[in-house]
């Protein structure tokens, strides 16, 4: 965490900024129906972000990239500029799975180009309308900013090769943030093979939160990855979920526990398991 811009926010400090001219609201959910649920309620002043058209490169083959591959720095910079953002704005962005839907992967983003001053809703949607923030069904008005400045990815990602290595070196740990039974293969939901990657750790994103949805607090998150990570130095921990999306979620998590973001493996499951490679499950 850099200049204490922690990367979790709580519904109750949003109650407060809410009226400050300086910041950005950004609704990052997705799945079915996510823009029209937007359309039909959505946190007074948010902007919608849409995860395959916004934050990923669409009609792609998932075998080289996986199914949400990163946009150009060029798209990505139209798509800050179609929603006000610039260099200077604080951006607020929630969705409805407690971060772990898009937000967390905007926020990834967003930093990864050197954008400072982005946070992610704790509890997300449900729990800042508990703590009494407006909602809307209203389209929301806003001036588009000027193209937003990026020359490159600044935070560290990994390509299929070098997980390869990486999963063989004992200075290395790769991380499955998927849930225990997509990591075991005995389910697959989304991808066209079960299993996970050889040499892999399973931590379950899910275990960054606590019994209500809210991220565990900085110091609990500390020790849990201080643990898991033993030796291993944060710059040769590599993250990787089903798509490059929820995996950013616990790249969030080590964030606001003060350990260096490691490197995201956007392919991730959704690329690996479609290029012949080695594959592991329970069986």
């Amino acid at each position: 965490m850099s200049q204490n811009w922690f990367p979790i926010i709580s519904p109750e400090t949003l109650l407060l900024l809410k009226k400050s001219s300086g910041i950005i609201l950004v609704d990052a959910r997705a799945g079915l129906n996510a823009e029209e649920n937007y359309k039909n309620e959505h946190l007074k002043g948010a902007r919608y972000v849409d995860l395959n058209k916004d934050l990923a490169t669409a009609d792609c083959n998932p075998a080289n990239g996986g199914r949400h591959p990163l946009p150009s720095l060029d798209k990505f910079a139209e798509v800050l500029s179609k929603l006000g953002i610039t260099p200077q704005s604080h951006v607020i962005i929630y969705d409805d799975k407690n971060g772990s839907n898009a937000a967390s992967r905007f926020w990834w983003m967003l930093k990864a180009v050197g954008h400072e001053k982005v946070q992610v809703l704790n509890g997300g949607l449900l729990a800042a309308m508990q703590a009494g923030f407006p909602v809307s069904s209203e389209t929301e008005s806003f001036e588009k900013a000027e193209k937003y400045p990026v020359t490159n990815w600044e935070l560290s990602l990994s390509n299929i090769k070098e997980v390869d290595k990486a999963r063989n070196n004992p200075e290395n740990i790769v991380i499955d943030v998927r849930d225990k039974k997509r990591f075991e293969g005995l389910t697959e939901p989304l991808d066209l093979i079960a299993g996970h990657i050889p040499g892999a750790v399973n931590v379950p994103f899910s275990e960054n939160l606590d019994e209500n949805g809210f991220y565990l607090s900085a110091e609990k998150l500390a020790k849990k990855y201080t643990e898991i990570l033993g030796t291993i130095k944060p710059e040769n921990v590599i993250v990787y979920c089903g798509s490059g999306v929820t995996a950013c979620h616990t790249l969030l998590a080590m964030d606001y526990a003060g350990i260096p973001i490691p490197q995201l493996y956007v392919g991730s499951w959704s690329e690996w398991s479609r290029n012949n490679l080695p594959i592991n499950t329970k069986k």
